[in-house]
């Protein structure tokens, strides 16, 4: 167990955290960027996105995690206390997540496109298409699944939760510790495998599901050069069935080859 981060007092870091998010390296090219982008851009519920952009040779988005701190814990009468350190006074206030639609109606969404956050129209499929990785009755084998994560709630695990890598040198000691010490398990797993970021798993939904529903808004539409509106990672499964969510469908079956 790491150290407590060194705060002297509450304040913002209780309740979210200021970070630097890489998508990609810009060697992997735009229209593999914008499959990248895209995909984590939607995914709003506990992340504000700010502006994408780009430097050294990468592609990032500046951001704000919306976990609170593990320590900040209820004083009563508006008041809260830092467990790691002793802290006590009026609870901090709350950055506000920010309005992020990525369903704007009439078949528009807001993309990522030529690595630019834009506004733009995908008209919808001919005719519905069932996922492209099994055969069932309802044509959305996820319909109904018992898939949960971590915090329990079930339906649509995996378009739930993601894995973000947080820039963060060796030096920036005072942010890891931030970091590592968020409520668990709406920001966890964290791990470091190189000296200039931080790998974390989040539960943070995707902006592009249906409302009450475990379909993506995105399946089936294309963009006007051909490719799939529909990041390319949401294709992509586990390799021999592993790191599945508890009650995912494809648990324990061999995936049909498309």
């Amino acid at each position: 167990m790491s150290a407590p981060p060194g705060c002297e007092s509450l304040g913002r870091q209780c309740q979210a955290l200021d970070v630097l998010l890489r998508i990609g390296s810009l060697e992997e090219g735009a229209a593999s960027l914008d499959h990248e982008a895209t995909w984590l851009l939607g995914h709003t519920q506990r992340i504000s996105f700010g502006e994408v952009w780009t430097g050294e040779g990468e592609l990032y988005v500046d951001a704000v995690l919306h976990v609170p701190c593990r320590h900040l814990k209820s004083a009563g009468d508006g008041q809260s206390r830092c467990a790691a350190h002793g802290f006590q006074g009026r609870t901090p206030r709350a950055p506000r997540i920010q309005e992020q639609p990525r369903q704007l109606g009439r078949d528009r969404f807001r993309v990522v496109d030529r690595m630019k956050v834009v506004n733009r129209h995908f008209p919808p499929p001919a005719r519905p298409r069932s996922l492209p990785v099994l055969t069932t009755d309802s044509g959305n084998p996820c319909e109904g699944a018992p898939c949960e994560t971590s915090d329990h709630k079930r339906g649509a695990a995996c378009c739930r939760d993601l894995q973000v890598e947080i820039m963060c040198t060796r030096k920036q000691k005072f942010l890891e510790a931030l970091v590592r010490h968020r409520k668990s398990p709406y920001l966890c797993k964290v791990g470091r495998e190189g000296d200039f970021s931080i790998d974390v798993e989040m539960i943070s939904a995707c902006g592009f599901l249906e409302q009450g529903g475990v379909a993506c808004t995105l399946h089936g539409r294309n963009r006007s050069d051909g490719r799939t509106a529909k990041p390319d990672l949401c294709f992509e499964w586990p390799p021999k069935g592993k790191g599945l969510h508890p009650g995912c469908v494809f648990a324990g079956r061999k995936l049909r080859k498309q």
